[in-house]
């Protein structure tokens, strides 16, 4: 027989509850090592790519900020619950959907990462607990994780793989496939892990295969075997952590 643990919500008077998985237990923990509710309480800021970052997240709300300087100007690119609005020099500036999708996106992308375990709790994600996997001399939970398409945005059809560590409950890998600009496939290695705050911070050295059609859960026998290319370091510069005002 199995073992589950619930979460359990009040409603009107009736106590309603639903079975915790396997991959929402290891999950959990994920977060918690990462820095658990920390991530709800803070506003973290990091430079990325010669573009400045400010992230504030919590269960009920989300703000991203990207600030930089380029030909046109300083550029100050916002995204929250009510949408995505980009400013040059003080001044809103009209976009096309394409260009507000795209921007939209991308602040989105370097958020979401950086954010990484926290988030994987969120209504639209879908958990999928794969088993134990040996990795680099380690052992690993392996955990899918894909999206619903109602709440998952536009890229709900990504899906990924996360290693998350079964002595620290780490997130030491991940992989992921992805169908914007023509698609792909992506691995990567956490270093450089530090904590800043009460908040674990990691860079990853990023490697694609030379085909990325391979199936996602083939990655680990081809990062094993040195068969893929080593594409760009991620690095989160200059990380501060305030407490959200």
């Amino acid at each position: 027989m199995k073992n589950f643990l619930y979460g359990c919500i009040l409603l009107s008077g009736w106590i309603a509850c639903s079975p915790k998985t396997e991959a929402d237990r290891i999950i959990d923990q994920s977060i918690e090592a990462h820095g658990g509710d920390r991530f709800a309480s803070s506003t973290i800021r990091f430079d990325f790519r010669e573009r400045s970052y400010e992230i504030a997240k919590s269960p009920e709300r989300f703000r991203y900020v990207r600030s930089f300087v380029d030909e046109s100007g300083q550029v100050v690119d916002e995204l929250d619950n009510e949408g995505f609005t980009r400013k040059i020099n003080g001044e809103v500036v009209n976009l096309s959907d394409k260009d507000r999708n795209a921007y939209s996106n991308s602040v989105n992308s370097v958020a979401y990462f950086a954010f990484l375990p926290y988030g994987l709790n969120d209504p639209a994600v879908i958990k999928t607990y794969l088993g134990e996997t040996q990795l680099d001399g380690k052992t690993y939970e392996l955990v899918k994780v894909t999206f619903q398409k109602n709440g998952g945005g536009e890229d709900y059809d990504d899906e990924f793989l996360y290693w998350i560590n079964k002595e620290n409950f780490r997130m030491d890998f991940l992989a992921y496939t992805y169908h914007t600009d023509g698609g792909g496939l992506r691995f990567r290695k956490a270093k450089n892990q530090r904590e800043i705050s009460g908040i674990l911070f990691q860079d990853y050295d990023n490697y694609k295969p030379a085909d990325e059609t391979v199936p996602l859960e083939e990655i680990q026998a081809l990062y094993e075997a040195g068969s893929l290319e080593l594409l760009s370091e991620i690095l989160l510069e200059n990380i501060q952590v305030d407490d959200a005002g």
